[in-house]
């Protein structure tokens, strides 16, 4: 980048919190960050030339998250247009049966957000079943959203959905290796949804007959062996990489598989295998649409990550931290967190910690997949907030009050901070 001036970080500082302040109002998450960035630029001194260069220099860097997120969408509209995933969580639900009502809900929403589903949808696509065992088992409303929300959080840690790719791409890793590594402190998140969702089962509004209209239709669903073939296959040939890296097999590790290929390849194959290669058009353009939004904000994020890397930001944010005593370490989980926090999603937390501090985290010498398993678990903390899209889906998938809804927040909040501790620990501490 040819600019002849440094950014002030003060500047920088004040776009970011000009994109946030934006976002809060409900400005358009992209055009809020664009306009961050701008004004950084120019409050800054730097010309309009230069502010042109600033931003296409940040967009260009993350053309390589924003194709592997497009990538990710042709999955996610194959499990979702196709009935796999309500499948898949059927399934677990009857297998495990209503002595464990709690935990097959949670890992219900665990699996389908892990195999790539959007956790708004998992939480709507699990919530009917929810609602019927909660009404059979006298399972409490807010036991009932903690279990689902946690899980599926616990699942948006590993999955290969935006935040996981923005992640892994904000610090140059594979998304594979993301994914195992976030695999153990995942396992804490589920127990914990488990635990508390069994502690609250008797708490809140009961499920009553009204919540239950129009469920109570038999569906004909897509058997289980069909529906798991496109996400287990992707999943399969995402791990070669990692696999042969472990195993010291250079062939496997020279493969170089990408989720760019991996994704519509796999989601291709798992259409054709259920019978339904007419419909490959009509799920990948469905895709598309679910996941476009993420993608420009994507493009704003790099925008306004093209400011922060123009700024001495990151090495000021470096240097306070060393001053202050507190570990570097800590900088990726609480970024991601206070993120998440202010614009109320979990990729978009990801990104701007990713584009925002990505420089200042490494600064402090954590190693890139720890930030990025950090920066991720950090993100699914304190995400569902009421200025988010997430608070309402799921309030209004289980008929719930804005202030009912609002007491499942700190537990699913706890959920998202186990994951994030154990995270800190493995990647940052040991």
């Amino acid at each position: 980048m040819n600019i002849a001036t440094i950014v002030p970080w003060w500047a920088a500082i004040i776009g970011l919190l000009v994109a946030i302040g934006l976002i809060l109002i409900k400005f358009n998450p992209t055009y809020s960050l664009f306009i961050g960035a701008i004004a950084g630029c120019l409050l800054g001194g730097e010309s309009l030339v230069d502010t042109v260069t600033i931003l296409t220099a940040g967009t260009s860097s993350i053309m390589g998250t924003a194709i592997r997120v497009l990538a990710a969408g042709f999955l996610a509209g194959v499990m979702m247009e196709s009935g796999a995933a309500e499948s898949i969580a059927n399934a677990i639900v009857v297998k495990l049966g209503d002595r464990l009502a709690i935990f097959s809900l949670a890992l219900s929403a665990m699996i389908l957000t892990a195999v790539g589903v959007f956790i708004p949808v998992a939480v709507l696509i699990v919530a009917p079943i929810a609602l019927a065992v909660g009404k059979r088992s006298n399972i409490g409303k807010l036991a009932l959203l903690v279990a689902l929300s946690g899980g599926g959080k616990a699942g948006n840690a590993i999955s290969p959905n935006p935040n996981t790719i923005a992640a892994a791409g904000g610090f140059h890793v594979n998304l594979a290796d993301v994914m195992i590594a976030s695999f153990i402190p995942a396992v804490f998140g589920l127990a914990m949804a488990v635990l508390l969702a069994t502690l609250l089962k008797n708490k809140g509004n009961r499920v009553a007959e009204h919540d239950l209209d129009g469920l109570a239709e038999e569906k004909n669903l897509m058997p289980l062996r069909k529906a798991l073939i496109a996400p287990v296959l992707a999943i399969i040939l995402l791990m070669v990489n990692p696999i042969g890296t472990m195993l010291g097999l250079k062939f496997l590790t020279n493969l170089k598989i990408d989720s760019l290929y991996i994704l519509p390849f796999a989601s291709i194959i798992g259409t054709i295998a259920m019978g339904r290669a007419n419909k490959i058009i009509e799920y990948s353009t469905a895709g598309l649409k679910k996941i476009q939004d993420t993608v420009l904000i994507l493009i704003g994020a790099g925008a306004l990550a093209g400011l922060i890397s123009a700024s001495n930001l990151a090495k000021e944010v470096v240097l306070l931290i060393q001053h202050s005593g507190i570990s570097g370490t800590f900088l990726a989980p609480l970024a991601a967190m206070l993120m998440s926090l202010a614009v109320g999603s979990t990729s978009t937390a990801v990104i701007l910690t990713t584009g925002s501090f990505g420089k200042a985290i490494l600064g402090t010498g954590t190693s890139a997949l720890g930030a990025a398993v950090m920066v991720n678990a950090g993100g699914i903390v304190l995400d569902a907030v009421p200025q988010g899209n997430y608070f309402h889906i799921t309030r209004d998938a289980m008929h719930l009050s804005i202030k009912d809804r609002m007491k499942v927040y700190p537990f699913e909040s706890l959920v998202g901070f186990t994951t994030t501790v154990v995270a800190t620990i493995m990647y940052g501490i040991i």
